[in-house]
C-alpha cells in the first residue's frame, strides 16, 4: 500500500487510465445543471476493475485507520458510494449501511438501509464531491438517526470553493482520496494535456459558471 501522500496522484492516474475521469479543456462537457465543464467523472467504472477498486478501498481504509480510528460504522451514499462502502467495511470489519437520496415511499419509508445505532461514530463514503449538497444531506441523515458523522470521505473532489465552504459551515470534515489539482498534475505528466491547458483548467475551478462562455 502506498503512503497516504502518494494516494491522490496514484488514484488520479488510475481514473484517467480507465477513463473514469475525462478532461476536455477545449471541448467542454455540459453538466445536467447546464454548467460547461472541462472534466467529466464517472467513478462507477472503477467497480469493473478489481485491482483499482481494491486500491481505492484500501486507501479509504488507510485514511480511516490513521485519522478516524474511532469509527464504528461505514455508511455509503446511494447509489455510487454503496459498493465502495461495502468494500471498505469488509476490510475494516465494521458494520455497513447506506443512505438513500430520499426516503422510500412504502413499507417503513426508510432513508437509511441497514442499522445505524444511536451514538455510533460513522464515516460516510461518497464517490464524488462537486458542490457537496447531496453528501451533506447524507451526513445530516446520520445525525438525524442519533449518530455522529465523523467525516465524509470521497474518491474524488472537484475542489470547488462552494463545497469547501458548505462543509466548513456544516462543521463536517471532508476528505477526498484524489482531487482536481492532482488530476491536472498527472494528466500533464502523462501527456494527456498540454502545458498551455493548465491555466484554462485551473480557471474553471476558480469560476465554473464562466467556463466556455
Amino acid at each position: 500500500m502506498s503512503t497516504l501522500a502518494n494516494i491522490p496522484h496514484q488514484i488520479a492516474s488510475h481514473l484517467l487510465k480507465i477513463e473514469a475521469v475525462s478532461l476536455r479543456p477545449h471541448q467542454p462537457f455540459t453538466w445536467t445543471s447546464g454548467i460547461k465543464s472541462p472534466i467529466y467523472c464517472d467513478n462507477r467504472l472503477t467497480m469493473s476493475y478489481p485491482e483499482i477498486r481494491d486500491y481505492i478501498a484500501e486507501s479509504f481504509a488507510a485514511v480511516i485507520r490513521e485519522q478516524y480510528p474511532e469509527a464504528e460504522a461505514i455508511a455509503g451514499t446511494a447509489t455510487a458510494g454503496i459498493p465502495h462502502a461495502a468494500f471498505v467495511s469488509q476490510k475494516l470489519n465494521l458494520p455497513m449501511s447506506y443512505i438513500r437520496d430520499k426516503a422510500k415511499g412504502h413499507g417503513k419509508e426508510n432513508l437509511i438501509e441497514g442499522l445505524i445505532k444511536t451514538g455510533q461514530k460513522v464515516v460516510v463514503i461518497e464517490d464524488l464531491i462537486s458542490t457537496g449538497g447531496s453528501s451533506l444531506k447524507a451526513a445530516q441523515a446520520v445525525k438525524d438517526a442519533g449518530a455522529e458523522p465523523l467525516a465524509v470521505l470521497a474518491i474524488f473532489s472537484y475542489q470547488l470553493d462552494k463545497a469547501v465552504q458548505a462543509f466548513a459551515e456544516a462543521g463536517i470534515p471532508l476528505q477526498s482520496l484524489s482531487n482536481y489539482g492532482a488530476l491536472i498534475d498527472v494528466a500533464l505528466s502523462e501527456n494527456r494535456i498540454q502545458e498551455e491547458d493548465v491555466q484554462l483548467l485551473q480557471s474553471w475551478r476558480a469560476n465554473p459558471s464562466s467556463f466556455g462562455l
